[in-house]
């Protein structure tokens, strides 16, 4: 059995960093929204905060994450962490490029490995999820693939709709991509340098110096039932499987194993000639099968696999028709917006800055795209949060995808009905910034846009100007986004702290009276 553990792990961290990838990356809707809850099932930091926030059993991935550790070590950090399979594929390419590359035992770095399990633990006790949001392994992963994968696929498919158009094959249409924010792309984009250059010339240094999940479950691990060891009267001394170990927990000089920074790559087992190395209960002996006709495993072919997934990803687009209205003179007053407007189902600012963990799942899949990473709006320790983004998009009336897709309970399931009278935040309407106002010119795209009828028109001087009534706003942004003031708002969203409910909006019936003495009366 174990001559074939290194490809059953292959296999399955194949499966988990596709399926994973094709939920950040996946613009046109391939996976339902509903599938990201199976597929995040195992992972360890999403799974343990949508614990606290909901207690179900659909959470408690973590909790299964901690058995498969007892009982096999660190499988997670092996096979279900999608950023632990990137370090992997950065190293195989490494070696690719370098063919002589040999990894050797590394310091334990014990007290920067601990001091950062402490720190996290002391931010979340705290109420503050800026270290996991900087170090969780599944969260980076996740901003790599929406910031920096995502736009890429979305290039590829414009061109490639672009240059179809021209034989007049509609087959494939381009995708809006709204974009992000230049400097909302430094932190993914420095993270995934100081991964690359750890995994390009040290194998798992991150999963072992930095990463709080490896760190725990490195403890955890200790004390699992199966493990690998070295028998020290059958090892003889080759070295081979210090060379191949990528997290340089092996140490052939003293024939002994770090089973708390081993990630369970099962390379060493493919690679000992001997009887050496075992992966044992604590009631087997440790003599072992010959492992020397196991060959090494074809990386090349795995490598085409995920290319050719993540190339074959695709959600569909929702279209905002706004009514085009142009201002020819620039408004006055500035917008000072109090508090940001956070998701729908994500109850307020302390519910939502205390649980999510920056991953981005809702900001890929978010139709309209008004979910947008943070800059200070939540202050320094929320950096990279979403919140709603009104000059980009809106918030669709008729959409719930952010709060099915969030892994870790921040935004919490809400029912269509429901969401439809939660006040995110509520209109301010700024009268010398408003083009009927300003310009005496015809406008009303606010209102025209308002799912709700918050905004209506009241007649001024001829023409008709906005009223808002706060009571039936639900903070949706579409008064905001459509509103063609420049360079401020003539209306604008005030977060709600804590979302509250509104009104629903009296809907009035017009009777039509119908004279049934004529033949036609319609």
């Amino acid at each position: 059995m174990t001559a074939y553990l290194k490809k059953i792990r292959l296999t399955v961290s194949l499966v988990f960093f596709v399926f994973i990838a094709l939920i950040f990356v996946d613009f046109k809707d391939y996976l339902p929204s509903w599938s990201n809850k199976y597929i995040l099932f195992l992972e360890f930091v999403p799974s343990f905060f949508k614990f606290l926030n909901l207690f179900s059993l659909g959470a408690i991935g973590f909790i299964v994450v901690l058995a498969l550790t007892l009982l096999f070590g660190r499988v997670y950090c092996s096979s279900i962490c999608p950023l632990g399979t990137l370090q992997d594929i950065i190293g195989w390419i490494s070696k690719k490029i370098n063919k002589n590359k040999r990894y050797k035992l590394l310091k334990p770095y014990k007290i920067l490995r601990y001091s950062l399990l402490l720190l996290s633990i002391l931010s979340v006790a705290l109420g503050s999820m800026a270290v996991i949001n900087l170090l969780d392994p599944y969260s980076n992963f996740g901003r790599i693939s929406s910031a920096l994968v995502r736009p890429f696929f979305i290039w590829i498919n414009n061109s490639i709709s672009h240059s179809l158009e021209k034989f007049q094959i509609y087959s494939l249409y381009p995708y809006e991509f709204k974009g992000i924010a230049i400097v909302l792309l430094i932190l993914p984009s420095l993270f995934l340098i100081l991964v690359t250059y750890l995994s390009f010339s040290k194998g798992r240094l991150y999963c072992n110096t930095i990463c709080p999940v490896g760190t725990l479950l490195g403890l955890v691990s200790k004390y699992s039932f199966f493990k690998l060891t070295i028998d020290k009267d059958s090892c003889k001394s080759c070295g081979r499987c210090e060379r191949v170990c990528k997290a340089g927990c092996i140490d052939n000089k003293n024939k002994e194993i770090d089973i708390s920074r081993c990630v369970s790559c099962f390379n060493c087992l493919s690679s000992c000639p001997s009887s050496g190395i075992g992966y044992n209960t604590p009631f087997e002996n440790r003599s072992r099968k010959n492992f020397s006709e196991v060959e090494e495993l074809n990386i090349s072919k795995r490598e085409f696999i995920i290319s050719t997934s993540i190339f074959l990803l695709g959600i569909n687009k929702l279209a905002f028709a706004q009514r085009k209205i142009k201002s020819y003179k620039n408004s006055t007053v500035p917008v000072l917006k109090n508090n940001p407007v956070t998701p729908p189902g994500s109850l307020g600012l302390k519910h939502f800055t205390g649980s999510c963990t920056a991953c981005h799942l809702c900001v890929s899949a978010c139709p309209t795209q008004v979910l947008q990473p943070a800059y200070l709006e939540y202050g320094l320790l929320g950096i990279m949060q979403p919140k709603m983004d009104y000059k980009k998009s809106f918030c669709n009336f008729e959409c719930t995808i952010c709060s099915e897709v969030c892994p870790n309970g921040a935004i919490l399931p809400l029912r269509l009905e429901e969401k439809k009278t939660t006040q995110l935040g509520h209109a301010k309407f700024i009268k010398d910034n408003c083009i009927v106002y300003s310009e005496n010119t015809e406008c009303g795209a606010c209102s025209e846009h308002c799912p709700t009828k918050a905004v209506t028109m009241v007649p001024y001087n001829k023409l008709n100007a906005p009223l808002v009534r706060e009571e039936f706003c639900i903070g949706c942004g579409a008064c905001e986004y459509a509103c063609p003031a420049k360079p401020y708002k003539a209306i604008y969203v005030e977060g709600n702290p804590v979302h509250k409910k509104a009104k629903k909006p009296e809907v009035k019936k017009e009777e039509q009276k119908v004279d049934y003495k004529e033949d036609f009366p319609f």
